[in-house]
């Protein structure tokens, strides 16, 4: 990885030179190194992607699965040495085409669904959470692979994402912000714990 010199704050800056391969979020000016996904995030991950996916078909707003780089707090006018949070979720959904430039989405996605895994727990649970709702994410949803649920938050009326609904591997969850989007769990966890 070509990463500069031990730092105590990286930016965007620091980012746009790292290993593409390498997955490194920052988080407040703070390097956070993901480890690699185990296989039943990655099925996961891809079949929510897909089923996302095949309704967006013909529909202005556009899927994205990790990496993709998403800069929730960058504001027009900033440039790369001022951006100090820069995440990758699993999954971003975005409508608005002004968001999306060639490094990804620049401010939130409306709605992000993060795979659980041991190492990832606290970081998607607390973390990202927090951070998704100060950047204004309308949706988020956090996968349990070994729980087999989805846990849905959806911003109220006084921008705090709030739980909103625990789907299981029975279920077909609603995605809120796609109206007529749904999707298949039992396609989703297909595997016992």
């Amino acid at each position: 990885m070509v990463q500069p010199a031990e730092k105590e704050y990286y930016t965007f800056a620091d980012y746009l030179t790292w290993d593409e391969h390498d997955r490194i979020e920052v988080i407040n000016g703070y390097a956070v190194m993901m480890a690699p996904p185990m296989r039943v995030h990655q099925k996961v991950s891809a079949e929510i992607f897909d089923q996302i996916f095949s309704f967006l078909k013909d529909k202005p707003c556009e899927v994205y699965y990790a990496p993709f780089g998403v800069r929730l707090f960058e504001e027009n006018g900033d440039s790369p040495e001022d951006v100090d949070t820069i995440v990758e979720p699993d999954i971003s959904v975005v409508c608005d085409h002004g968001k999306l430039d060639d490094y990804g989405c620049k401010g939130a996605p409306d709605m992000i669904v993060e795979i659980l895994s041991p190492s990832t727990l606290r970081h998607d649970r607390i973390v990202k959470l927090n951070l998704y709702q100060r950047a204004g994410v309308r949706e988020y949803w956090i996968a349990d692979p070994q729980s087999r649920s989805i846990e849905v938050y959806l911003r109220d009326e006084n921008n705090y994402l709030k739980p909103h609904e625990v789907y299981t591997a029975a279920d077909t969850a609603k995605v809120t912000v796609l109206e007529g989007c749904t999707v298949e769990l039992g396609k989703v966890f297909t595997e016992e714990k």
